[in-house]
């Protein structure tokens, strides 16, 4: 039995993670949030993990707190997606000094999963692992970020150490991430950290689950 890119067995490798862009701007459009995704997915990837996208808004995602609100809602084939994931990378926008309005329902659609639970009584979103990426010219970034991360672990994900990445480009400047010549160090190194925490926990936890939950 061979090792992974992060020392674990090859078969215990064999994760997947899914990315939520959360832009309110439909494809074919460049995005600055599905470009930072897809630089965090490009990371997981060279860990060994397979790796998927969808920009949420390019989906007829009905508001609602439960996981099918029925008349054409497209949540529910998403939802399918990121329950087949060890590793979701969830990425937004920055508005108004807050994440998008498209995140925002996603957080609610997920949080019907806490009553949907697995075979050991646990909700099935436990064991899974989740990253945040930002992106705006506005301050704001640690806010969602945090917001995010409370929202995800109360239903059900794990947060690996320095599990976000972000950019913050200049107040009232106009530029987005997608306009920028390279990508700064900072930036790169950080997206690089929060993917291999990621990838790491994510694959410990496929290996080990967390205990079964009591009746």
């Amino acid at each position: 039995m061979g090792s992974g890119p992060l020392g674990y067995s090859d078969e215990m490798t064999t994760c997947h993670a899914l990315a939520l862009s959360c832009s309110l701007t439909p494809s074919p459009t460049a995005s600055s949030s599905e470009l930072l995704a897809r630089q965090v997915l490009d990371e997981l990837e060279s860990h060994g993990l397979t790796v998927e996208h969808v920009r949420v808004v390019d989906h007829d995602v009905h508001p609602g707190v439960e996981s099918d609100m029925g008349d054409g809602d497209e949540w529910p084939a998403i939802l399918d997606r990121v329950r087949a994931a060890d590793v979701l990378v969830f990425a937004t926008p920055t508005w108004l000094g807050h994440a998008s309005s498209v995140a925002q329902r996603v957080l609610e659609r997920l949080d019907a999963a806490l009553s949907d639970t697995d075979g050991a009584n646990r909700p099935v979103m436990v064991g899974k692992v989740a990253v945040v990426a930002v992106v705006g010219n506005e301050d704001g970034a640690h806010k969602i970020v945090a917001d995010t991360f409370q929202a995800l672990n109360d239903i059900g994900f794990s947060i690996p150490a320095q599990g976000c990445t972000y950019w913050n480009g200049e107040a009232m400047s106009g530029v987005d991430y997608l306009d920028l010549d390279r990508v700064p160090d900072a930036v790169a190194k950080t997206t690089a950290t929060a993917a291999r925490n990621a990838a790491a926990l994510g694959v410990m936890l496929r290996g080990h689950p967390y205990p079964p939950y009591p009746d």
